[in-house]
């Protein structure tokens, strides 16, 4: 799953590395290295600018909220649960489908956060014989340090309590497309483990290279079969993961020391 991410870089870089041709220096979001549901995030996303003449899509940056509310919800109040949609069912959720068929994004983040608890203290947890031990988090990016672009959706919702003019009238959130963990080894893993993407968790973010991009964010491209191909899982080696501070278990500790590599499992946590 992807529930916690980082996210640092500056607007105007996120521009250059995609191609952006519009965003508003007032929609700029300042570095966050601890994004959890419900914060305004980038996406980076094809479509017609407001009022314009032409109906040619322009590549925006935009900010979104994330936690993605369909257009036909009663209220928000679900969007904080759906952070992350599933691959395997995008496609035919009630929730996503529309979304998936015209309105996908990619939502760039230096990379995200993921909590281990060892096998045999797993196992002791269910057995009833030990309390849960503290999770050990670990940070997942890109070996080479390129951006880690994660596949997403984006849809609009409207807040019928609310004028039209009003600036919350309308909302546009997103969610984060996973799909199974990779069990190849990590192309830089930790000297005692996890080696692969799945010994820390069964799923992750569905990643996009670079030369799917256009195809994804084409909203042109609406069917289904067609866009369920972009959904395979990028070349295995890409990845490295390394031990993070336990501080980011919590939403209110920010900064960059977050993403400092641990030499080992914090003491009373374990892999």
């Amino acid at each position: 799953m992807c529930g916690r991410y980082a996210a640092s870089r500056r607007p105007e870089d996120l521009a250059g590395i995609f191609e952006v041709e519009k965003w508003e220096p007032e929609e700029t979001l300042a570095p966050d290295y601890n994004v959890a549901p419900t914060k305004e995030v980038y996406a980076v996303l094809d479509r017609p600018l407001k009022d314009a003449d032409s109906p040619k899509p322009v590549r925006q940056l935009r900010r979104l909220k994330w936690g993605l509310v369909p257009s036909w919800a009663k209220t928000p109040e679900g969007g904080a649960r759906m952070i992350n949609a599933r691959a395997e069912t995008v496609h035919e959720k009630p929730s996503y489908r529309r979304a998936f068929a015209a309105r996908r994004c990619i939502i760039p983040a230096d990379g995200y956060y993921e909590w281990v608890t060892a096998a045999a203290e797993r196992e002791l947890e269910v057995e009833g014989k030990k309390k849960r031990p503290r999770k050990q988090p670990y940070f997942v990016t890109p070996a080479d340090g390129s951006v880690f672009a994660m596949a997403g959706l984006y849809e609009f919702w409207r807040d019928r309590t609310l004028p039209d003019d009003h600036p919350q009238a309308w909302w546009v959130t997103c969610s984060v497309i996973t799909t199974e963990a990779e069990t190849t080894p990590l192309a830089v893993a930790p000297a005692d483990g996890p080696y692969a993407l799945a010994d820390i968790h069964p799923r992750m973010p569905l990643m996009l290279t670079p030369d799917r991009w256009d195809s994804w964010l084409d909203p042109a491209r609406t069917d289904a079969e067609d866009l369920r191909a972009l959904l395979a899982p990028p070349p295995a080696g890409l990845m490295r993961a390394y031990p993070v501070s336990t501080a980011v278990s919590n939403v209110r500790n920010n900064g960059p020391e977050l993403l400092k590599e641990l030499e080992g499992p914090e003491e009373g946590t374990l892999f």
